[in-house]
């Protein structure tokens, strides 16, 4: 949910233009690259409140702050909403949470190092602020209306227009934070297997993840209550893609559904114009109520496929947006699942004939389910956690036929360990939270800041 998208100014008068701006993305496998974000909720040390965007304790300064370490500028109205160095980019979402969109990288070595060294230049900075940041899926305290909007035109417009779509949008907007990696298809064929293990498998990865139990300061009654709120944010561009399935899936047919996503905006002279709920099909045609006579460029088209958010969504490249927010373990976890089971070859296939007779029933029921009970999810003869061991194991199979090492000579295996301690225990993030709640913690949520702090 980041700024205005990359892309050229080329007018688009056809849909052709459109399918062939996403098929590309299509690479041949050594230019396949490894693409990690990552939110964080930010917080003062003194009271744990979210942090404004102004003042001494605030995202303004920290922007500024880690200026010193080479990040580059990018206004937005006269105001620093974001940094980027080197394929990197430092992002904020509506509620200020703190994003890091990290390069294209060959492995998953290179992603840890990416955000070990992000999260490193944080703390440094912050500790001298009274700032930290903490790892989780959900803000678990404060109340919606305590959080400050960040200075960003686009979310004032979406802050207007979620509540007509849904009750939890505004939830999204403001109080979640999600790990996600990017990942390249070779042709055609390979990006519809991908998108259909990815959408099959995403509610594994939420109940492996599931890391959002608390709300206003109490258990919510879900694992990942950050995934449940997609169900009730807005079923026009949500959800689980039933027609990725069907025959006849490709470039175009993911085009024409994004056709039919209503807008949020037109991007124009560094500025957002409500184009709420129209439609990118009158765009083409020039009778855009928002911008009337005006025609569309391929950088509207990029900025209209970034308000589009299915389990995965398409690019130029395929997005998994399952997982809750984590600890820096959990951040090199989540691309190393996907990497290893969408990779290499073998393990695709093996993966796609795991899921390959899920009905959409289950599919749906999943989505549902995996965000409550985790890995406990009933599921044919067993549950999640029968299905997610098997995906941890392919995961593993898939990264140790990738054979990428380290310079200390470890293939990228390792990365999966905490997946591997939750599928064994059957106890997510989240349920050991829980527990933490009613015992230690003395059912106070307050120690979630200082225990999960990066």
């Amino acid at each position: 949910m980041s700024g205005p998208a990359q892309a050229p100014e080329t007018p688009v008068t056809d849909i052709s233009q459109l399918v062939a701006y996403v098929a590309e993305g299509s690479k041949p496998k050594e230019a396949w690259r490894i693409g990690t974000e990552h939110e964080k909720l930010g917080y003062t040390t003194q009271d744990f409140r979210p942090l404004p965007y102004g003042g001494p304790a605030g995202i303004q300064r920290l922007l500024t702050e880690l200026q010193r370490f080479g990040w580059q500028p990018v206004e937005e109205a006269g105001k620093v909403i974001a940094l980027t160095m080197d394929g990197q980019s430092i992002t904020l979402e509506p509620g200020g949470q703190f994003e890091l969109s990290g390069a294209p990288l060959e492995t998953i070595h290179q992603t840890c190092i990416e955000v070990s060294t992000h999260l490193k230049q944080v703390r440094e900075v912050g500790q001298e602020l009274g700032i930290a940041m903490a790892g989780l899926g959900m803000q678990p305290k404060w109340r919606r209306a305590d959080i400050p909007m960040m200075p960003k035109g686009r979310y004032k417009i979406m802050t207007e227009y979620m509540p007509k779509k849904g009750n939890l949008g505004l939830d999204m907007m403001y109080r979640t934070c999600t790990v996600q990696v990017n990942l390249d298809y070779a042709s055609e064929a390979d990006m519809v297997k991908k998108f259909r293990v990815g959408l099959a498998l995403q509610p594994v990865a939420t109940a492996m993840f599931a890391c959002s139990p608390f709300t206003e300061g109490k258990p919510n009654g879900f694992l990942s209550f950050r995934s449940h709120i997609w169900t009730d944010t807005d079923p026009d561009r949500s959800g689980m893609l039933p027609f990725v399935f069907e025959d006849g899936m490709g470039f175009e047919r993911y085009v024409q559904h994004a056709l039919d996503v209503p807008m949020y905006f037109v991007y124009r002279d560094g500025e957002y114009i409500d184009a709420t709920g129209q439609s990118f099909r009158d765009f083409l045609a020039g009778r855009l109520p928002a911008a009337p006579g005006e025609i569309p460029t391929l950088r509207h088209w990029a900025d209209h496929l970034t308000t589009l958010f299915p389990e995965v969504r398409m690019k130029r490249f395929l997005e998994m947006r399952g997982a809750d927010g984590g600890p820096w373990s959990r951040l090199c976890a989540l691309p190393a699942l996907w990497v290893g089971l969408l990779y290499d070859q073998t393990t695709l296939d093996a993966a796609w004939d795991l899921c390959k007779n899920w009905t959409h029933e289950e599919r749906a029921r999943l989505r549902v389910e995996a965000p409550k009970y985790g890995l406990h999810t009933p599921f044919r003869n067993g549950t999640l956690q029968d299905v997610a061991r098997e995906v941890v194991k392919l995961a593993q199979a898939g990264l140790r036929a990738r054979n990428r090492v380290s310079p200390a000579g470890e293939d990228e295996t390792h990365f999966l360990a905490p997946l591997q301690a939750i599928v064994e225990s059957g106890e997510t993030p989240a349920e050991a939270l829980l527990k933490l709640y009613n015992g230690r913690w003395n059912r106070s949520v307050d120690p979630v800041f200082t225990e999960l702090a990066y």
